[in-house]
């Protein structure tokens, strides 16, 4: 596992994503316009690590402001809010991450502006580092699930590249790893951004856990001809009900768990969830750009003229999904008692 992102000299470091799995580059910011184009770009992706990227992206903002009271410093700090909330507006972490900031800013109200500084920075690193001990503790709730010998369909990347370090559905996978060690991972490719093909299984051959790549649309016969025990995705948003927002994609297989009778599960941190939105219905969408589906490597293999439509996620109803993995256990149905219960929990 590689760091996916850290502070380094006042300056914010990311692995560029979109290098993978050809080169392993780094690229460094020292300016929160870079780290919103950067977080739009898909240099770093996955809603973890999105909410880490815009924590540490705020600090790096408030610590290049210039006020001379806290007033201004806080007019100044909601443009930087802003630039953020518009990246992308699936990603739940993203606004919980920015919600936490602006919190502190107002709850030191009394404080000096470089102490308000100081403090951002030390929450963003405060906030990098409960995620790392949350996937961990995601994967040993989630490992306890797991049977030994067990074939797992995972989908896009929900590993140590979508958060801070060690990963939500793939910590379940590690940690099933460490304690079998005879676990078989397969990878949907995850078309159009190839998140599974790139990302996914690239972390995996690092870790020497044994992986092996299928086409999106061959994940019914693998689960049909049993192939297949259990299917673990990550988590953009989940809502109230248990509804919940992952890469487009994730309902189908939903669909396929649920008629071939094995388990799918989402492995997510409690900060993803929103019970501010009822259901998925009210998630919003992200529509991305026409080119992920056009292009491969930079070239064009469809027809100029013909129309796309590009959704980043879909939304996997909640009687679909077998349970809910979190840092503060495993939510069972009815989700709609049981998600608020372990958000409770996570508060207090």
């Amino acid at each position: 596992m590689k760091p996916t992102i850290f502070w380094r000299d006042k300056k914010i470091i990311m692995m560029d994503q979109r290098k993978l799995p050809f080169k392993e580059e780094y690229q460094e910011y020292s300016d929160f316009n870079e780290v919103a184009v950067a977080i739009k770009d898909m240099v770093i992706r996955g809603a973890p690590a999105i909410g880490v990227a815009v924590a540490m992206g705020i600090a790096l903002g408030a610590s290049r402001v210039k006020a001379k009271d806290y007033n201004e410093f806080k007019e100044k700090m909601e443009h930087i809010f802003k630039v953020f909330k518009e990246t992308r507006p699936t990603a739940v972490n993203l606004f919980w991450s920015i919600n936490r900031m602006r919190d502190l800013i107002f709850r030191n109200i009394e404080s000096g502006v470089e102490t308000v500084k100081r403090l951002l920075y030390e929450e963003s690193e405060k906030i990098r580092e409960e995620d790392e001990k949350a996937n961990r503790l995601i994967g040993a709730n989630g490992a306890k699930l797991i049977k030994s010998g067990a074939k797992i369909l995972t989908y896009c990347n929900a590993g140590s590249l979508a958060t801070a370090f060690y990963g939500t559905a793939l910590g379940v996978i590690r940690s099933a790893w460490e304690k079998y060690k005879n676990i078989e991972v397969f990878s949907c490719e995850t078309r159009p951004y190839l998140q599974g093909a790139r990302l996914t299984t690239w972390e995996l051959l690092e870790d020497n856990i044994p992986v092996t790549l299928i086409t999106d649309n061959s994940a019914g016969y693998f689960i049909s001809n049993k192939f297949i025990d259990l299917i673990i995705t990550g988590a953009d948003r989940i809502a109230a009900n248990g509804d919940t927002a992952n890469k487009i994609g994730t309902y189908t297989l939903a669909v396929l768990a649920k008629e071939n009778n094995i388990p799918f599960f989402v492995a997510a941190p409690v900060s993803t969830i929103d019970l501010s939105i009822p259901d998925g219905k009210k998630i919003p969408i992200e529509k991305r750009n026409e080119d992920e589906v056009t292009h491969f490597l930079d070239k064009r293999i469809a027809p100029f003229g013909v129309k796309v439509v590009n959704p980043a996620f879909d939304v996997t109803p909640s009687h679909f999904i077998t349970s809910i993995i979190t840092e503060k256990g495993v939510i069972k149905p009815p989700y709609d008692v049981n998600i608020s219960l372990i958000y409770d929990s996570f508060f207090h």
